[in-house]
């Protein structure tokens, strides 16, 4: 008798993630796809790219890859950054088949919720919001890209690019991104806008719609409002600072695209990808803080990446509690518990662990300056897109190492956290005893 293999949804979720992305690497290694055949290790490298939503890319989506490619690649960061199990979810309902509650537990994984309790109505909320924002932005940059490039290639660039951005994949079908539309108000806010709102996390965009107040939004939703607000604010205002005389950066533009170009690289870190400026031509200074942006990433049960916001947040924010001499975090009248401190620390420490080890592995194995691959990996983990443009000289070995972290940054995170939400009741207490620390 055969004996049956039962996966938990951690174990579910990483499977359906990988079975997706080797889909994802036949079809775009098949001719129809490319202009030109690629190497198995690069389909795969933009299969988990845009299954990731990262956005790195080893070769040019532009002149590599067809229409069909390019739609291919669209389709998967879609599955991708909404989840494969909210469209499983969506078919269900569709169907009128009932939702047990191992699916319920799927999707309690899948969209980083505490509970069973309203993820489907969650879903349904996700699509309607999610394509409903991808729509109305298409017609924006349609306005802009079709007389441009003419109706069909302006719609299907409009198309293209609503879907990357509100998925915060990055991934552009130009050769240096977005940099020709460096002082153009209306992709500037148009592309800004999607990726900040798919940044913000689901449960605060339902919040946010219901609630319509900021004294009645709940807690998370105050903290990423806040803290989106603040970060971004204090980055654009760096940058700004910083390459202002940069001849290859700001140095050489208006006032005006200064502080559009500013604005945009301040805000696009945060697991977006776009670029309008060279990104390899930034002050280390400001590679540095990018890179701490990146690992920061977006909000929790959002389309992108990093430990998110929230959790860096509460870890400053127990630091700050400690030196003040509390014993418990209080904000806005409420106690966060302390069992979110552990996890949330859990997260930051473990994560910090596979940059660590990326980037010492990157390092044996590529020619490129520590900064630039400590840059990629960070990237990679954040699911951000970003690069200084060494990606396409990668090595092989390279290449599989930022393909792994990108896996790891979009769904290990997310997994752990689950499991550690788990707690064990130990049946004996043992006696307390004091150490040394600081």
């Amino acid at each position: 008798m055969k004996k049956v293999i039962k996966l938990n949804p951690s174990q579910l979720l990483v499977l359906v993630f990988i079975v997706s992305i080797m889909v994802g690497t036949i079809l775009l290694k098949l001719p129809f796809s490319t202009h030109q055949s690629i190497k198995w290790v690069d389909a795969l490298f933009i299969a988990t790219s845009a299954m990731t939503v990262t956005g790195l890319a080893t070769v040019d989506p532009s002149s590599t890859f067809t229409t069909l490619g390019q739609f291919i690649i669209a389709l998967l960061i879609q599955i991708g950054g909404l989840g494969i199990m909210s469209f499983a979810v969506l078919i269900f309902i569709m169907l009128g088949k009932k939702i047990g509650i191992k699916e319920r537990l799927l999707m309690q994984h899948a969209l980083n919720q505490t509970s069973v309790g309203g993820v489907i109505k969650l879903v349904k909320y996700l699509f309607i919001f999610s394509f409903t924002i991808e729509m109305i932005a298409m017609v924006f940059l349609a306005f802009r890209w079709i007389p441009q490039f003419g109706f069909s290639k302006g719609l299907f660039y409009s198309f293209f690019h609503s879907i990357s951005a509100f998925n915060n994949a990055g991934l552009a079908l130009w050769p240096d991104n977005l940099s020709q539309f460096v002082g153009d108000p209306l992709i500037n806010i148009v592309i800004s806008t999607l990726f900040i709102i798919g940044g913000i996390g689901f449960t605060v965009l339902v919040d946010i719609w219901h609630k319509r107040s900021f004294r009645k939004f709940s807690l998370h939703t105050k903290l990423m409002v806040v803290g989106t607000l603040v970060i971004n604010v204090i980055a654009m205002l760096f940058i700004f600072c910083v390459e202002y005389s940069n001849p290859n950066t700001l140095g050489e533009l208006s006032i005006g695209k200064k502080l559009w170009a500013s604005y945009f690289q301040a805000v696009s870190p945060r697991t977006a990808g776009f670029n309008t400026i060279d990104i390899g031509s930034l002050d280390e200074t400001t590679i540095f803080i990018m890179i701490i942006l990146m690992f920061i990433g977006a909000g929790s049960g959002s389309t992108g990446g990093g430990i998110k916001l929230t959790t860096a947040l509460v870890i400053g924010l127990a630091t700050i509690s400690f030196l003040r001499g509390k014993s418990e975090i209080v904000i806005s009248r409420r106690t966060i518990n302390s069992g979110y401190i552990l996890k949330a620390l859990a997260i930051t420490m473990v994560s910090i662990v596979f940059v660590i080890i990326a980037t010492v592995m990157m390092n044996l194995t590529e020619k490129a300056p520590f900064i630039d691959l400590m840059f990629e990996v960070v990237s990679a983990f954040g699911t951000v897109g970003l690069s200084t443009g060494i990606t396409a000289e990668l090595t092989t070995i390279g290449k599989q190492i930022i393909i792994f972290i990108m896996f790891v940054g979009k769904l290990g995170p997310l997994t752990l956290m689950f499991s550690l939400a788990k707690p064990s009741k130990e049946k004996i207490r043992y006696p307390q005893e004091d150490i040394l620390t600081g």
